[in-house]
């Protein structure tokens, strides 16, 4: 968006450096500038806006009711300082990007980044003094303005019973979404999403069916029918001359079921697939155990040719000896982790520290949820392996995967 259309509200309690901000902005082609003195006149400002309330201070200071954009603040702002008013901004479900500026040291500033990333606000950035125009700029670039609010839907909700049937019905089917290798653009396999194809509500995602398996202990039910159909859909790409792997999350409780290995074994054969070709998804949470039987199962899927790739990575603050201990052969690192990690450097650093284990341990990596290409190129200069996220692709059917590779080819 134009810097042009865009409204600002610097807040800044001294008006030398208040409008030396000001005038940056002005530089770069900002043309709604609107300033607050201390904390507490900015958050009133802020409120009214966004509520589209024409208060007392929104009139004096000409702001339309179209709530503000970006928010430059002053970490020592007089009254209610940036920290502050940083949590009762995300207390209050503020949506402008804030810009940060503070004379504190790095350090403190990127633990400011850090804080506010977990408040939840959209942080653009945090800087040092003196700030440039060039960076100001840089900053403001981030900003996405947010989509209008449309009303919630409320997703239906299902007894175990219900989708017992479901899956009897063979209503539910895979959908897979391709993973590429960052340096070459290569489609390096498909990653199964389950989905409910309900006669009445139409596809469906795990949100819709997983609770009540999950209530039941039952998660292997669908499990053991994803397995059977994403093995089947491999072969299916196979006969095609599309000799493609597929990866396939499993609960740890199906995976330590007695019989896994021998009921693997036989799907695999059913199908004419060889172990190679298929992956198991665990999330972080679930491996981080020291049960010497369930290592014992990972390490035979492993030396059967099984492909072996810890989800999620980095929501389950996990033991790094016992992770390493673990034989996965691909570590997946979570959308938090990836989405605006190009733009905000708290969760940048993250992302370096997550591929710096991946290649310390000589293990692969992929990073999830990428959406944009800003998000793309970051992360090949990071030398990330692999990639899969909304900018690459939405999962899809397994018969829509042949022209979605053709269509892929042609574009890269």
């Amino acid at each position: 968006m134009e810097i042009a259309a865009l409204q600002f509200l610097v807040a800044e309690s001294e008006p030398v450096q208040r409008e030396l901000l000001a005038g940056l902005l002005r530089s770069a082609g900002a043309r709604h500038i609107h300033v607050a003195p201390d904390g507490h006149a900015a958050l009133r400002m802020l409120q009214g806006t966004a509520a589209g309330i024409d208060t007392q201070a929104n009139k004096t200071q000409g702001i339309d009711t179209h709530a503000i954009d970006i928010v430059v603040l002053d970490l020592s702002l007089a009254g209610m300082d940036g920290l502050e008013l940083i949590r009762r901004l995300a207390e209050g479900g503020c949506r402008a990007g804030l810009i940060v500026v503070g004379a504190q040291s790095g350090d403190i500033l990127f633990s400011v980044e850090t804080m506010a990333l977990a408040y939840g606000v959209d942080l653009l950035g945090a800087v040092a003094r003196p700030i440039s125009a060039h960076r100001l700029e840089a900053l403001v670039a981030n900003y996405t303005r947010p989509a209008d609010l449309a009303a919630p839907t409320v997703a239906p909700s299902f007894t175990f019973g219900e989708v017992g049937k479901g899956l009897q019905a063979r209503e539910f089917d895979p959908f897979f979404q391709p993973k590429i290798e960052l340096e070459t653009g290569q489609v390096k396999g498909l990653e199964m999403f389950a989905r409910w194809r309900h006669p009445q509500h139409g596809v469906l995602g795990p949100a819709a069916f997983m609770p009540a398996l999950e209530e039941a202990g039952r998660i292997d039910f669908l499990d053991w029918s994803m397995i059977e159909k994403s093995v089947a859909a491999c072969r299916t790409l196979h006969d095609q001359g599309i000799p493609i792997s597929c990866s396939v999350n499993v609960d740890p409780g199906t995976l330590s079921h007695p019989h896994f290995i021998g009921q693997i074994g036989a799907c695999l054969e059913r199908h004419r697939i060889l172990p190679g070709y298929l992956t198991f998804e665990i999330t972080e949470s679930s491996v981080l155990q020291t049960d010497p039987h369930f290592l014992e199962r990972l390490l035979r899927l492993r030396m059967l040719g099984f492909g072996l790739a810890i989800d999620d990575y980095g929501t389950g603050r996990s033991n790094l000896q016992l992770l390493a201990s673990i034989p996965f052969s691909e570590l997946k690192i979570d959308r938090s982790f990836v989405d605006g990690a190009s733009r905000k450097r708290a969760i940048g650093t993250v992302l370096k520290s997550c591929l710096g284990l991946a290649r310390s341990l000589d293990r692969m990596s992929c990073a999830v949820g990428v959406e944009t290409k800003q998000d793309w190129d970051f992360l090949q200069g990071l030398g990330c392996t692999y990639a899969q996220g909304y900018y690459i692709a939405s999962p899809m059917p397994v018969d829509e995967v042949p022209k979605w590779l053709v269509e892929w080819r042609q574009f890269f």
